[in-house]
């Protein structure tokens, strides 16, 4: 890696250095293109150190009248081969600019050499499908061209905003960092070169005096002399390092749930006392929590989660509101997980009875029955501020999760003159950057949840301050949790996803058939899978075989580094047994999450394929392997070729549920492989590994 950081140096100083030319962004200014003048504006430049490993270095650029300052914010790492940075746009002047637009803030130019082409890898985001995370690779021959996007305003819903790029023994990692609409394009030319852009997807305005604007954030992180997946690793350590919350100043751990929502409608048919009794029934089966989760509908709805608007603990359902609940939660060791979607607001709710001018209606009108908090208003996010930081003090609230369950995009447009196109959105991502750095400063002890209908709002910047603990909306069905686990390893190291136990009771075929008759009876949404009930999508995926899963299949396929269960503990039937050694594992098992990572098996969405995948802790000599063998394989044996691992060494290799141990060398898992073998199906194994001491 050192090679790869003085690379990420030099590249540093040619493209943002003093005399830098061209740089790696580019605008219009007054229609005439920053390339053909920006070398003629005034430059200024400093550097401060933020750390022992990170320097700042800003570059101002001047227009030559004074009336606009460019301001370009880099950040260089001395310890990993990454530079990023963000773009500010000022008017200093005492009259409107002229208007900006087509802000890329990543404008750059590659060239290549040999006969390597151009391979680009990137993924599916999070539509709420069976293939949300899915990988995929695009050669990228002359002349060809390949576009992504936000969709909506909500950055990952249709596009990942992250990508890997190789080319010749080489690579450049790029990611987006916007929670709004962004797009990027990769175009070749007809010989050797590839253009990369990369911005807010519409900007088109001008700025009044004393006005700044911020573009998206940019991150490139440079590779050689190794393969695409190495590279991967060194990004999800970087995550970590530098990206990962790290609430009170400490790395944030995985982390257990549970909630009710499955069995109360989100919060909707919730009291004191079943919230009680659930936590309650939780540890009493020896289930160890760490939070609490209490879902949408906790406030004045009638019966309607979606009517957001009115954030107070409805006092009907809730007449000592949450401390009750939250005080008995602490005194067992339990911590409370509260959901939010402060964005979205509904009709006859408080914000639109008493501040409907910090609102943006649903455009056209049409009925339509939620409208947007402008974030853009500091007058309405400083009263959101305070009025949230006051819920969480004063109901013991540990862990804030956000929600955004509509799309902005259109609401943020329909405020937008012809000369100011995109400067709601600007504002509105601002202002929700804002107000999530102002809860953590308050309140510095707090973790944050990032939801947008599951991972639709999962950028970087996003990702910098919350983690995705609902990964997708795409839930508890096996094989697309293996899929999401397989997609998003890639690139965010911590993330969650639920699990429900549908299987383990006595009477596994009449509580599997009823799974949605319960799920419909408790009015609860979140459920949906891709259009369809969790029973109608299992049954499709699984057949007969679905009434003789074992917990251990969908249960490890949702294992994450934050996993919540939604059991109905109420019941006495369920096999406790097994769903203790379940915890048990996962608390042994949870930290190889966050290790390297590599796929073991091409990615599948089928139902007769095994998948596979490692995760690797070289500085101990330790790690995991999970092995899957779906309901229709064939196969009971396959065998899977290790990575990370030293070849002259020898690992001690078990099965976690038999205890069985098999020396084997580096060498022989490298090149022969760990062979395994599942004759149920499905069926799940996980094997642990540990470099001996010889």
């Amino acid at each position: 890696m050192p090679e790869e950081i003085t690379t990420a140096h030099r590249w540093l100083a040619d493209h943002l250095g003093q005399e830098a030319v061209p740089r790696p962004f580019s605008f219009d200014y007054d229609g005439q293109s920053s390339t053909n003048f920006l070398k003629d504006w005034k430059l200024a430049r400093s550097s401060r150190a933020l750390s022992n490993q990170r320097t700042e270095h800003t570059l101002s650029f001047t227009a030559p009248q004074g009336e606009l300052v460019c301001r370009c914010v880099a950040i260089e790492y001395e310890d990993f081969p990454t530079v990023e940075w963000t773009l500010y746009f000022k008017n200093t002047g005492s009259n409107d600019s002229p208007v900006l637009s087509n802000i890329q803030a990543l404008a750059l130019y590659l060239e290549r050499s040999g006969s390597d082409e151009f391979l680009l890898h990137h993924q599916v985001g999070s539509p709420a499908n069976l293939t949300d995370y899915a990988p995929s690779q695009t050669w990228l021959p002359p002349k060809a061209r390949k576009q992504f996007a936000g969709e909506g305003g909500r950055a990952t819903s249709a596009d990942l905003s992250y990508f890997n790029l190789e080319w010749a023994e080489q690579g450049l990692i790029i990611a987006v960092g916007w929670p709004g609409q962004w797009a990027a394009e990769f175009s070749r030319n007809s010989t050797n070169g590839l253009r990369l852009r990369a911005g807010q997807e519409l900007t088109h305005l001008l700025l009044h005096p004393g006005e700044e604007i911020r573009t998206p954030l940019i991150v490139l992180q440079f590779w050689q002399k190794r393969d695409w997946i190495d590279a991967q690793n060194i990004w999800r350590r970087w995550m970590l390092k530098y990206n990962l919350p790290r609430p009170g100043g400490k790395p944030l751990p995985p982390a257990m749930f549970a909630c009710s929502s499955h069995q109360f409608g989100e919060m909707i048919n919730a009291n004191e006392q079943n919230q009680l009794q659930f936590i309650d029934r939780y540890l009493e089966e020896g289930l160890k929590l760490d939070y609490w989760w209490m879902d949408a509908g906790w406030y004045p709805c009638e019966g309607n989660w979606g009517k957001t608007g009115t954030w107070e603990v409805d006092p009907a359902r809730f007449p000592r509101g949450f401390r009750p609940i939250s005080d008995h939660a602490h005194s067992k060791g339990v911590n409370i997980l509260v959901w939010f979607e402060p964005e979205r607001v509904a009709q006859d709710t408080w914000l639109m009875k008493n501040h409907a001018d910090w609102v943006i209606p649903t455009p056209g009108g049409g009925g339509k029955t939620h409208n947007l908090l402008d974030l853009g208003n500091l007058e309405a996010r400083r009263w959101l501020t305070d009025h949230v930081s006051q819920l969480i003090t004063g109901q013991g609230i540990d862990l804030y999760r956000q929600d955004c369950n509509i799309d902005p995009l259109r609401f943020w447009q329909s405020r937008d003159s012809a000369e100011r196109q995109g400067i709601t959105e600007i504002g509105h991502v601002t202002g929700y950057l804002a107000y999530w750095d102002e809860l953590v400063r308050r309140h510095p002890n707090l973790p944050l949840d990032s939801c947008a209908s599951g991972g639709r709002r999962n950028d970087i910047e996003s990702m910098r301050r919350a983690v995705s603990r609902t990964r997708s909306d795409y839930l508890i069905e096996p094989i697309g949790e293996q899929c999401h686990t397989y997609g998003i390893a890639f690139w965010l190291p911590y993330s969650g996803t639920g699990f429900m136990d549908v299987t383990s009771a006595k009477d596994r075929r009449k509580d599997f058939e009823n799974l949605w008759d319960i799920l419909s009876e408790a009015g609860s949404m979140k459920p949906l899978v891709h259009g369809q009930s969790i029973m109608t999508a299992r049954k499709s995926r699984y057949g007969a075989d679905a009434y003789g899963l074992d917990d251990r299949y969908p249960f490890r396929s949702a294992m994450s580094a934050s996993m919540t269960h939604c059991l109905d503990v109420r019941r006495k039937d369920l096999n406790y047994e097994l769903l203790r050694q379940l915890f048990k594992q996962w608390h042994q098992l949870a930290p190889y999450l966050l290790a390297d990572y590599y796929p073991l098996s091409p990615f599948s969405t089928g139902t007769d394929v095994w998948m596979a995948w490692q995760f690797n802790r070289p500085e101990s000599g330790d790690g995991m392997v999970q092995v899957f063998r779906r309901h229709d394989s064939p196969y009971e044996t396959a065998t899977y070729g290790l990575r990370g691992l030293e070849e002259a060494a020898s690992y001690d290799v078990t099965n976690i549920d038999t205890g069985e141990a098999r020396r084997l060398s580096g060498r022989e898992l490298i090149q022969r492989g760990l062979p395994v073998r599942i004759v149920q199906k499905p069926g799940a194994l996980v094997f642990t590994y540990k470099k001996t001491a010889e």
